[in-house]
């Protein structure tokens, strides 16, 4: 029985990294070995562990924010709906912590992996695979403002990732249509979605739907995978013209995507 607790923009960074294992002391003073490899791999390469429970039945997300943008409870329950909608996870749990800022006025990626190797505590133990995932309080180092391009989020290993929550933030503040949530929950699905190893990241496509002009993301109309949610705004005008047409405004994804999923062990 679940228990509940409470876009790689949109670029995908592939970082591949050599095996870790620490010393800690738990509470009771004893040094334990804690082998980090297993959460140092490629991006997809945990495509199949996150889609089924051949090796791992539980999920178990470490939320590391920065004071004053932990992301709505809105898009996370929107997230963890996704999540069950598309792996055979039924115990997805989340923790919570709370950082101070790294007072940086942009972030690099390997500031980003930094940050993680000083910051995160969740790590793949027993059946429970574990996730991740830091907002940010600087955009990324990458963003040109002038010419609109902005990413809100990243991948860069197997299960970690990095969103942009102030850019995110100011995006949406330009809209009336859109909220924050809605853009929070596009961004998680649709990087948690190149977790999976999509688009040919990971997960073998059954059919060939990679956009050859945008690689990794798909090539059908409207898909949570296209290209056109890499960056900000062209994310936000997809985002506000399916509200204005009635839809939903976070973009689902498309039959070919859901194909490949189903075929490396998700639903």
């Amino acid at each position: 029985m679940k228990k509940r607790k409470l876009f790689l923009p949109l670029m995908v960074m592939v970082f591949l990294f050599g095996c870790s294992s620490d010393n800690e002391t738990n509470s009771g003073g004893t040094n334990v070995t804690i082998d980090k490899s297993a959460n140092l791999l490629a991006t997809g390469a945990s495509a199949n562990d996150l889609l089924s429970n051949n090796n791992f039945d539980q999920l178990l997300i470490e939320i590391a924010y920065v004071t004053g943008f932990r992301p709505t409870d809105e898009a996370l329950e929107n997230f963890e709906n996704f999540l069950m909608q598309r792996t055979f996870k039924q115990n997805i749990q989340f923790s919570f912590n709370e950082l101070p800022s790294p007072n940086e006025e942009t972030l690099l990626l390997d500031e980003i992996v930094d940050l993680e190797s000083e910051n995160r505590t969740a790590y793949n133990q027993g059946g429970t695979l574990a996730i991740y995932i830091y907002f940010a309080d600087a955009p990324a180092d990458s963003d040109d403002e002038s010419e609109g391009v902005v990413s809100l989020g990243a991948v860069y290993r197997n299960t970690s990732m990095v969103i942009y929550e102030k850019t995110l933030r100011d995006l949406v503040g330009n809209s009336v249509i859109v909220t924050v949530s809605d853009v929070e929950t596009a961004t998680l699905n649709h990087e948690f979605g190149h977790l999976f190893g999509l688009v040919n990241l990971g997960t073998t496509p059954v059919n060939d739907h990679e956009d050859p002009d945008a690689e990794n993301h798909c090539v059908v109309n409207g898909c949570l995978m296209r290209a056109e949610l890499q960056f900000g705004g062209t994310m936000m005008k997809a985002m506000e013209s399916n509200t204005s047409k009635g839809l939903a405004a976070v973009p689902e994804l498309d039959a070919e995507c859901i194909l490949d999923l189903q075929s490396n062990g998700g639903r």
